[in-house]
C-alpha cells in the first residue's frame, strides 16, 4: 500500500509546515481532518481542495460538501474521492482553502511516495511540524502556557536570598569582609 507525504505550507508564510503522511486509498476529508488537526484549527467552517500545477493554480475542485455556489464543473466530494485518485503526477499539488470568510490558504505538495507503511503510525499522521501556526482566532502568542507557568515558579520574588537593592547594608558588609580577606592574604605571603 502506497504511503504519500504532503508538505502543507501556510500559504504567507511557507517557513511555516506541517508534512502530512497518509496512505493512497484513504479519502480527502480524511486529510483535511489531519491538516485541521496539525494546524490546530477548529472542524467548524467550509473547506475545499482544488488540483493544482507548478504555479499553484486552481484546477478541479474537491470539496467538503456541494455549497450554494455556482461551479463551472461539478466538485468532487472529500468524503468519497481518495487521495490516490487524484495524485497522478509525482510533484502534485493541491490548494487547500478553509473558512471561506477568513479565507485560510494553504498549499499542499507531494513530497513522497513509500510503499512501506510503518506499522506503528495511525495513518494519516503529522510526521514533521516547522514554524509557530497561525492563530485561527485572533492572535497566538510566542510563549505557551505550560513555558509561562514555568516561568512563573522560578520567577524571582523580592527579598529571595541573594538579590537585594542596590546600597543596602549587606553589601557594604561584603565589601568591607572581602577587603579584609585580601589584607590578610597579602601578609600571608
Amino acid at each position: 500500500m502506497a504511503i504519500l507525504k504532503f508538505r502543507v505550507y501556510f500559504e504567507e508564510d511557507d517557513s511555516v509546515y506541517r508534512d502530512v503522511a497518509i496512505r493512497h486509498t484513504q479519502n480527502f476529508l480524511q486529510l483535511h481532518q489531519a491538516i485541521l488537526k496539525s494546524y490546530e484549527f477548529d472542524s467548524k467552517h467550509q473547506a475545499t481542495f482544488y488540483r493544482s500545477n507548478d504555479h499553484w493554480q486552481r484546477g478541479k475542485e474537491i470539496t467538503f460538501q456541494k455549497y450554494d455556489k455556482t461551479y463551472k464543473v461539478e466538485p468532487l466530494l472529500m468524503e468519497s474521492t481518495t487521495v490516490g485518485s487524484q495524485t497522478a503526477d509525482p510533484n502534485q499539488k493541491f490548494v487547500y482553502v478553509y473558512d471561506f470568510a477568513k479565507n485560510w490558504v494553504f498549499w499542499v505538495e507531494l513530497i513522497n511516495i513509500s510503499k512501506e507503511e510503518n506499522p506503528r503510525i495511525d495513518y494519516p499522521a503529522v510526521v514533521r511540524t516547522e514554524g509557530i501556526a497561525p492563530s485561527q482566532y485572533g492572535t497566538k502568542g510566542l510563549v505557551s502556557d505550560k513555558l509561562a507557568e514555568m516561568e512563573e515558579k522560578y520567577d524571582l520574588k523580592t527579598g529571595a536570598e541573594g538579590f537585594g537593592e542596590e546600597g543596602e547594608a549587606s553589601d557594604a558588609e561584603d565589601m568591607e569582609s572581602g577587603e579584609e580577606g585580601e589584607s590578610e592574604a597579602t601578609e600571608e605571603i
